[in-house]
């Protein structure tokens, strides 16, 4: 598992485990997060596992997992409680998503779930005109992305879009995830396995309860810049005491697909020295190095050279972009290590950093980056199972393992 002491945990330790640590060991260690990282971020045993996602949704304890490894197929949603609110994420400034918007916030409305709606995507001058829609947005509970917390208000969330809804899904909440109900609307669509066709009937039987999800995990990013005269910010900024140079500020960010660390405008290579749990491991030069979750194997990562990791395996992958070395190749370490990154002494000039292509930023001598798994998943509701659903997406969004076969050879045919 993800660490020596995840592993040795067995079922002649877990009796004399109180209920609620075994509940979370075992969620834990069927997601694939180390036990001390759980511990980390809730400080207490006494909150709620991780395998609650949202106020109301949880994941179906499966009684027949061996050595705590939970065969994918069989991960299960339920619901503790009815859902009763449902966050609808649409795609901005995509015309072709203005009806199923429509379509499925009357459906929604009418089966008396309270929808959430981002307030710029109701600024759309077309649905600003339609005055048959106007009673059904006056249903609408509204929010602003980075001014409103809605974490303990939505039950689960459903997306119209391509994969980057998923992403900013995921952006919005920085603790637990309610379910995520993607729809292929965008134009790749690997994380997003539902056809809107029949939304009715597949929206219906998610209120219903018990389907299968998937597990994404997210990567928990610290950047830790040098900043003179820094404030105290409302908005997560968490300041420390610095040195003669300045003050230190803080900013944490959860990651869906992968961390960025590129060369930014410069010509010249850039130089970061890359450590795992203390340890300096490589010192990357080249146009930079991506570090990925297993979900975000598929993106940035296979363009440069990566393999492909299935979403439920445990684990970080390390990747570098055009590496001045042919020795330098994409590494897999295990998800409960902790990454540090920071530019070289030598280097000459800065870098840049990006979270899942946003909120891009420069990197400094003195700045570093902490990556590590996070203890909050994104848990993606699937369309039949997660190696099924991730298969078809393998083979219908990246063509993998799809061409033209060789023709039967009969014994009367020379081999020749």
């Amino acid at each position: 598992m993800a660490t020596l002491k995840c592993a040795v945990l067995s079922h002649n330790t877990m009796p004399q485990m109180s209920q609620v640590l075994r509940e979370s060991a075992i969620g834990i260690l069927t997601a694939g997060i180390c036990l001390k990282c759980r511990f980390r971020d809730f400080g207490s045993i006494s909150k709620r596992p991780v395998t609650t996602f949202g106020p109301k949704a949880c994941m179906l304890q499966n009684p027949h997992a061996v050595m705590h490894i939970q065969d994918p197929a069989s991960q299960r949603l339920t619901w503790n409680k009815p859902p009763k609110s449902v966050l609808v994420i649409k795609k901005i400034q995509d015309a072709s998503l203005l009806q199923p918007f429509k379509e499925l916030c009357v459906f929604l409305t009418e089966k008396n779930m309270i929808v959430y709606v981002e307030r710029k995507v109701l600024a759309d001058p077309v649905i600003q005109a339609d005055e048959s829609f106007a009673a059904v947005i006056q249903k609408f509970c509204t929010f602003r992305e980075d001014l409103d917390d809605i974490s303990n208000r939505v039950d689960f969330i459903i997306c119209l879009g391509g994969d980057g809804t998923l992403l900013y899904a995921s952006s919005l909440f920085q603790k637990s995830v309610p379910p995520v109900m993607s729809f292929h609307l965008g134009s790749l669509g690997f994380l997003t396995p539902f056809n809107f066709d029949t939304y009715q009937s597949q929206v219906t039987q998610i209120i219903e309860g018990n389907a299968a999800i998937i597990l994404r995990s997210r990567l928990r990013v610290v950047k830790e810049s040098r900043e003179k005269n820094a404030r105290v910010d409302k908005k997560g900024i968490i300041m420390t005491k610095g040195d003669s140079e300045g003050s230190r500020k803080a900013m944490q960010y959860q990651v869906l697909n992968e961390v960025v660390v590129d060369r930014g405008p410069f010509s010249y290579l850039s130089n970061v020295d890359l450590f795992l749990d203390g340890h300096l491991i490589t010192t990357v030069q080249g146009d930079g190095v991506i570090v990925s979750t297993p979900t975000g194997s598929t993106a940035y990562a296979v363009a440069a050279g990566a393999s492909m990791i299935h979403p439920n395996v445990p684990a970080i992958m390390i990747t570098p972009i055009c590496p001045h070395s042919l020795s330098f190749r994409p590494i897999v370490v295990p998800a409960g290590v902790e990454l540090k990154i920071m530019l070289s002494r030598d280097s000459r000039n800065t870098a840049w950093v990006s979270f899942d292509g946003r909120k891009r930023q420069e990197i400094c001598h003195g700045d570093n980056i902490t990556i590590t798994t996070s203890c909050f998943p994104v848990p993606s509701i699937c369309f039949q199972d997660p190696v099924n659903d991730w298969f078809e997406s393998l083979a219908q969004c990246l063509h993998w393992n799809v061409r033209k076969k060789q023709n039967y050879l009969s014994s009367k045919e020379d081999v020749f």
